[in-house]
This record gives structure tokens, C-alpha cells and sequence, in this order.
């Protein structure tokens, strides 16, 4: 394993570009480091099946997923941390109090506490997903849940960090934030994942571009920012390459010597 490494890739802003399209240059490179030997892994906010399709395609059975809390190694799963459903129950009562809703997502689905909502339609249809959320309030029992988003506009999610302290609150988009374990992240997510293929710190290498990136940019050894990527993000990074339009990936994989 001498000369074999373990590359981690975020998906948004990083794989697929502002159109959720995969440039060929950056197909290409997944593959070409698979050639090489390179073992290929994903470091997602997205839920497993957000990203089924895109496994596929670049044939990949290891991901780091929901920001860390389910993570899963030549197909079988290795690491969960779920949420503490007493209090996401409280705080999606209290949501509803404020017509912030909030959806709760498993490994397989994922429903939401209200019939219908235009924040949760915006957010979602900017991913350019088919899925989106049906509604059941009561999704939480008897489940375990790994991540749930919150829907509301920038800066309301203060009152709800201050009163939840079991949960990270992360914003993704101008109408919601990912809720997640307190503490959890890509970058614990990807600890699990490289140990147990045997990897070691300075064979580990991962490329981002947004603020849940910015723990795993600044943990794993060789960490690469997207051009893309805000300031803060790219201060977290070892690297920075240009951005996924302008075949990023490609750039970041040849600057690093991998390509």
C-alpha cells in the first residue's frame, strides 16, 4: 500500500457542478485513480439514496455520508451515529410553532412535518434531486434518524442552537440547515472509513468546497479547497485548485502528484 492513497470527494460544488452535472474531465480522473490503485470514497451532507445514481456511475461502495453519521465501507456499514430523538422531537414541536419545518431522514427516506412548504420545495429542487419528502410527523419513532433539516431563513436557527445543545446546526442554504449529532462531521466519518481500510494519516486525502467541509479540510492530512469554495473554506485546506467549472478536480488530483 506503500504508494496506494485514499481520496474523499464531496459531492455539491466539488463532483458535480453548479448544474449538478459531472464534467467528463472529472469522470475521467475518478477513474483514472482507480487504475492507479487509488481507493475512491465520497464525503457527503447527502442522505445514501441522494447519491445512489452517482455511486453507479463512478462505481464507488465506500461514502462518508449525512456529514459523517452513516458511513459505509465496501458496501457495508461500519459507522452510525445517530440523532437524540427526544430532543429532535421537542425542537420539531417547537419548529412547528414557528412554521419552520423540519424533515427527518433515515438511510432510506426521508418525510417531512408538513404537507407542503416552499421553503423545503426551494431548498431541495436546488440539489436537482427527483426525491423529495412526503409528509409524517411521526417519521422519528421507532427509527433511527441520522441528520433532519430545518427550514428558515438566515438567522432564525439561533434560537434553536442556543436550546438544543445535543445538535450542530449547519447551513446549507439560504432557506435550511442540516441538524446533526453534536459534534459529528465528515471529518470523524472519514476516520472510521480510513482506519478500517488501512490508510493512514498521510494517505489520506480529501477535496471540498463548503462550510461543512471546512472540520474534514482542516483534519485530514492532504486536503484540497475548490476554487469555488468560500474564503473561510479555502483557509481551511492545505491546497486550493480551481474550480469544479473549470475542471478542478482534475487540476487539484495533478497538482497533488496522484494524477
Amino acid at each position: 500500500m506503500t504508494n496506494k492513497n485514499v481520496i474523499f470527494f464531496d459531492i455539491d460544488g466539488t463532483l458535480l457542478n453548479g448544474e449538478k452535472k459531472l464534467p467528463t474531465s472529472t469522470k475521467e480522473s475518478i477513474f483514472k485513480l482507480k487504475e492507479l490503485g487509488h481507493e475512491v470514497a465520497i464525503a457527503t451532507g447527502r442522505a445514501p439514496f441522494m447519491f445512489e445514481d452517482l455511486r453507479k456511475e463512478l462505481e464507488i461502495d465506500t461514502f462518508v455520508s449525512y456529514n459523517g453519521q452513516y458511513v459505509v465501507v465496501k458496501g457495508e456499514l461500519v459507522y452510525a451515529n445517530p440523532l437524540h430523538i427526544p430532543s429532535l422531537q421537542k425542537l420539531a414541536e417547537k419548529a412547528l410553532e414557528n412554521n419552520h419545518p423540519v424533515v427527518f431522514m433515515d438511510h432510506e427516506d426521508m418525510r417531512a412535518t408538513v404537507p407542503e412548504h416552499n421553503y423545503i420545495n426551494e431548498s431541495l429542487a436546488s440539489l436537482k434531486l427527483d426525491h423529495f419528502p412526503t409528509h409524517d410527523p411521526h417519521y422519528y419513532k421507532g427509527r433511527d434518524l441520522y441528520q433532519s433539516l430545518l427550514f428558515c431563513e438566515e438567522g432564525n436557527e439561533v434560537q434553536y442552537e442556543q436550546e438544543f445543545t445535543d445538535f450542530d446546526f449547519i447551513r446549507w442554504h439560504p432557506y435550511s440547515v442540516d441538524i446533526l449529532p453534536k459534534g459529528g462531521s465528515k471529518a470523524i466519518g472519514i476516520e472510521k472509513a480510513a482506519e478500517i481500510l488501512g490508510y493512514p494519516e498521510e494517505k489520506r486525502y480529501a477535496f471540498g468546497d463548503g462550510l461543512n467541509d471546512i472540520e474534514m479540510l482542516s483534519t485530514v492530512k492532504n486536503s484540497v479547497a475548490m476554487g469555488n469554495a468560500e474564503d473561510i473554506v479555502k483557509s481551511a485546506a492545505q491546497h486550493i485548485t480551481k474550480s469544479v467549472e473549470s475542471n478542478g478536480i482534475h487540476h487539484g488530483l495533478k497538482m497533488l502528484g496522484l494524477l
